[in-house]
């Protein structure tokens, strides 16, 4: 049985598991309007991503016998300086989701709420390879930001990219 305070925070980050969603929507716009597709595509395939985590917050709450409330969130940015800033900026907000997973996983293991503990083990292994993923393009990025050519490659490479659900989900 989840305590208030559980349901309210497994709420909240699925209601910010939306807004980063959202946020990522934003870079895509950003990326298209810059004319790098295929660093829009990434982005449009993270929204995506963002979206099944929220949904996995929703069933896991329904599961549980409890209701998911949907509320509205903030803008996001939608203005950034460069690719590198963009790639910063959603760094940034990954960081943002694992600080927000740990403290439900504090939670969760505070009231020895088991169930939820094994729900966020997939959140926790999750933002790890989110973090690592943006912290190799963002080093990508650095090295050949001056480099047309380069730039080019690496926008061709991300325009491949496609969300493919993990297996069991």
């Amino acid at each position: 049985m989840l305590s208030a305070q559980l349901h309210k925070a497994l709420n909240d980050q699925m209601n910010f598991e939306f807004f980063s969603a959202h946020a990522y929507l934003a870079m895509a716009a950003h990326c298209t309007d810059e004319s790098y597709d295929g660093f829009a595509n990434f982005f449009l395939v993270q929204a995506e991503e963002e979206r099944f985590h929220a949904m996995k917050f929703y069933n896991y709450l329904s599961d549980m016998g409890y209701r998911a409330t949907i509320t509205g969130f903030e803008n996001p940015g939608n203005e950034f300086s460069s690719i590198l800033n963009v790639f910063e900026t959603a760094l940034h907000h990954e960081k943002e989701v694992t600080r927000r997973i740990y403290h439900l996983a504090d939670v969760a293991l505070d009231e020895r709420e088991h169930a939820t503990m094994a729900f966020l083990k997939w959140f926790i292994d999750e933002q790890v390879e989110e973090e690592a993923s943006f912290d190799t393009l963002i080093s990508k990025i650095k090295r050949i930001e001056n480099d047309s050519n380069a730039m080019f490659m690496l926008d061709a490479e991300l325009a491949n990219r496609t969300f493919v659900p993990p297996a069991g989900e």
